[in-house]
């Protein structure tokens, strides 16, 4: 028998510690002027689903950058425990019913289209795990999760996401590739920034 289809949930995890930006704030850096956190959230905006935003405790200033946009933003109280406690924070405050598109907060290339291409997956396989690729078949983000798989994110620990859900599951898993690095690029140092913007087209 075939799941119901429900509307998705878009979860952008948001609360990490960008410590490698050595005191700058990874997703305030501004990109066609406005904050990357900025524009991750109007992407995922874009695709018409609803948008949930994991953030630190101790980060007014990305809380702010969310200002004025229809998404609901989730304080995560113990986010120095790693990416599993955004993970869980976020999933606790979504419908249980709802499958959910996961997307790292730090992904400057990705689209409101990368999104929609792996949304769609679900129309057709409710039970496939949907997950961004390179435009050579490089694994990225972001990660899809039907409601089956809730119990067993709500269990993890520690800072290495969900890879293990993954492992357990990869007869599920639908590698979406989507255009050149959009599913693989973040950028974790001022150095990666800047060779970013020096790649790109002006």
């Amino acid at each position: 028998m075939t799941p119901e289809i429900r509307i998705p949930e878009i979860l952008i995890l948001a609360a990490g510690s960008s410590l490698r930006m050595r005191g700058a704030d990874k997703l305030l850096e501004e990109i066609d002027g406005e904050p990357l956190l900025t524009r991750s959230a109007r992407v995922a905006l874009a695709t018409g689903c609803p948008v949930t935003v994991t953030l630190p405790p101790d980060r007014p200033t990305r809380l702010a950058a969310l200002q004025g946009l229809a998404v609901t933003p989730v304080i995560v109280t113990d986010a120095a425990k790693g990416l599993a406690a955004s993970v869980i924070a976020g999933l606790g405050a979504l419908p249980t019913s709802a499958p959910v598109l996961m997307v790292l907060a730090d992904l400057p290339d990705l689209t409101t289209e990368d999104l929609q291409d792996c949304l769609a997956v679900w129309a057709k396989e409710p039970l496939a795990i949907p997950r961004g690729a390179a435009a050579d078949g490089t694994p990225g983000h972001p990660v899809g999760f039907p409601p089956d798989l809730r119990a067993e994110l709500l269990a993890l620990t520690g800072d290495t996401g969900a890879r293990d859900v993954l492992t357990r599951h990869a007869d599920r898993l639908h590698l979406v590739r989507l255009p050149g690095t959009h599913a693989t690029t973040d950028l974790d140092t001022p150095e990666a920034w800047a060779k970013w913007r020096a790649a790109r087209p002006r």
